[in-house]
C-alpha cells in the first residue's frame, strides 16, 4: 500500500465544470496527469466546529487567516478502519494541511473527549491545541464525496482531483453510521481542484482558458453548511418565525452550485493570472 502523506503546503485552485467542460478537459489532462495509487476513492469527513458554527463562519468571511478540523477515512468505516485527523489551515491562499493517522474508534473517542490522544508527536501537539483553543468543538456534519485523484506524469508535485456526488448530513455525525445525504451540487457538476507548489503548468492554463473554465471560491463544509442554513431559515418561516438576529444566518451564501469567481475581474482576466 501507498504511504499517505502527513504534511502538505500547497496551493489549491478550485474550479466547478458541467459535463461538457470535465469530458473535454479529461481528454487533455489523460495527456499530463494519471491516476495515483488511489484512483476513484469514496472520502468520508466529519467536521468539528462549535455549537454556533464558529470556524465555519468564520471561513466564509474569507479572512486572511483560517482553519478547520476534520476526520477524515476512505471507503467504509468501522472501528478498525485507518483515520487521519487533519487539521487544514490557510494563510494568504497557501494551504498547510497536518494530519496523524490511526483506528478511527480511538480518533473519534479522543476527538469527542472520551480519552487522550496516545501518539506524542509534533502534528498531535498542533491538533492538541487547537481542541484547547476551541474548548467546545463538536462534530458539526459529514461531508462525503467520490475522488478521482491524478498525479502530474512529468512534474509528480502537481496532483489534480475531480469530485463528484458531494453530500452532507448535519445529523450524521459519526461515519460508522453514514447517510446518503443531501447533494451540494447541481446534477452533472462536478469540483475540480487543482494542487501545484511550483508554478501554474501554463499549456493547462491555455486549455481551461478555452473552455471557459475559471476558478471559483468554493468550500464543500461551507456551501453544506449554508444550505442547512437555507432550509433551517426556510422551516422558521413556514412556522411564522423571524430570528434575522441570528448571526448563524449572515453565511447563507448563493444557490447552490453557483460560481463566485475567486477574485474581482478574474472571469475577465481568466486562469492566465494564476501562471
Amino acid at each position: 500500500m501507498a504511504q499517505y502523506q502527513d504534511v502538505f503546503m500547497r496551493s489549491e485552485i478550485k474550479y466547478l465544470l458541467n459535463r461538457e467542460q470535465y469530458e473535454k478537459l479529461r481528454q487533455y489532462l489523460d495527456t499530463i496527469v494519471q491516476a495515483d495509487a488511489y484512483g476513484l476513492t469514496r472520502i468520508n469527513n466529519i467536521y468539528f466546529d462549535t455549537p454556533d458554527y464558529r470556524l465555519v463562519r468564520t471561513s466564509l468571511e474569507k479572512p486572511v487567516y483560517k482553519e478547520k478540523l476534520r476526520l477524515r477515512t476512505y471507503g467504509r468505516t468501522d472501528d478498525d478502519t485507518n483515520a487521519f485527523i487533519e487539521i487544514k489551515k490557510k494563510y494568504k491562499g497557501v494551504v498547510y494541511k497536518r494530519r496523524i493517522s490511526g483506528r478511527y474508534a480511538d480518533h473519534y473517542s479522543y476527538l469527542t473527549g472520551q480519552k487522550n490522544n496516545a501518539e506524542n508527536s509534533q502534528i498531535a501537539g498542533e491538533i492538541e491545541q487547537t481542541l484547547r483553543l476551541y474548548h467546545d468543538l463538536e462534530p458539526a456534519m459529514s461531508v462525503c464525496y467520490e475522488r478521482i485523484a491524478m498525479v502530474g506524469i512529468k512534474d509528480p508535485s502537481l496532483r489534480i482531483t475531480l469530485d463528484e456526488n458531494i453530500s452532507y448530513d448535519e445529523s450524521c455525525k459519526d461515519l460508522r453510521e453514514l447517510t446518503a445525504g443531501r447533494p451540494i451540487l447541481p446534477e452533472g457538476q462536478c469540483l475540480m481542484e487543482i494542487k501545484v507548489c511550483n508554478g501554474f503548468p501554463c499549456e493547462l492554463a491555455r486549455k481551461m482558458s478555452e473552455l471557459s473554465i475559471f476558478p471559483v471560491s468554493f468550500s464543500k463544509y461551507g456551501r453544506a453548511y449554508q444550505d442547512m442554513m437555507r432550509r433551517t431559515a426556510a422551516c422558521e418561516r413556514n412556522a411564522g418565525i423571524l430570528r434575522p438576529e441570528n448571526p448563524l444566518f449572515r453565511s447563507a451564501g448563493p444557490p447552490l452550485g453557483t460560481a463566485i469567481p475567486k477574485k474581482p475581474g478574474l472571469t475577465k482576466k481568466g486562469v492566465a493570472a494564476y501562471v
